[in-house]
């Protein structure tokens, strides 16, 4: 249950941290830190104790995933809320997260207004993001899709169109060189172009018609 005064835990294995989420909270009137941990399953021994408000846990915890513990953690009580800390800002690892049932995702490092900002959110709107996040979710939404290629071709032109070479397009997307290289001749074919600046031209061109 949610009081005027919000209790806090941190579960997070590094302990090199753990001094400066104290320090944070002690600047804090409205939220109080009951308790630090380094892994769910201390979390869990001393839930009824602390009776957390609001969790913050690291996804990469030592031999265990922070997201896989979210389910644990609601078992405990369906209600708290909980907000994930990782280094990473991978997409698929927020969208899991969230898919899990988690309030917030934050990248580390997590500063002091950083940390305020992510509870006053999770207090008043019940859901937090980093910025860094968002800007990744807004550019998402705004990628261009064409009907003409497939879903696959779709994102290959999507990181051509930002520089990247096809070795790291096989790494974003997980395939081979090859395969990267068989997706851009369809695209070219699909075209009827010849190279990447013809095809991101005529890609532009396609755009304009449809504005005008």
């Amino acid at each position: 249950m949610i009081t005027n005064t919000l209790r806090i835990i941190v579960i997070d294995n590094d302990r090199s941290l753990h001094q400066a989420y104290r320090t944070y909270f002690d600047m804090y009137l409205e939220y109080v830190l009951t308790g630090i941990y380094v892994s769910i399953k201390e979390a869990l021994t001393d839930f009824e104790k602390v009776a957390p408000d609001i969790i913050f846990s690291e996804v990469a915890l030592q031999d265990e995933c922070g997201i896989e513990g979210i389910e644990h953690l609601r078992n405990k009580d369906p209600h708290v809320k909980i907000i994930m800390l990782s280094a990473q800002n991978d997409f698929e690892l927020v969208k899991t997260a969230f898919k899990k049932s988690a309030n917030g995702y934050l990248t580390k490092p997590v500063d002091e207004r950083t940390l305020y900002n992510a509870l006053d959110s999770i207090k008043c709107e019940g859901a937090t993001i980093s910025n860094d996040i968002a800007k990744k979710v807004i550019s998402m939404f705004q990628r261009k899709s064409y009907d003409f290629l497939s879903e696959r071709e779709n994102q290959v032109i999507e990181y051509l169109s930002q520089g990247a070479t096809y070795k790291t397009i096989a790494e974003k997307l997980f395939v081979t060189a090859s395969a990267v290289n068989f997706h851009i001749q369809n695209i070219y074919l699909k075209l009827d172009v010849n190279s990447k600046s013809e095809a991101l031209n005529k890609l532009r061109e396609l755009e304009y018609s449809k504005v005008g």
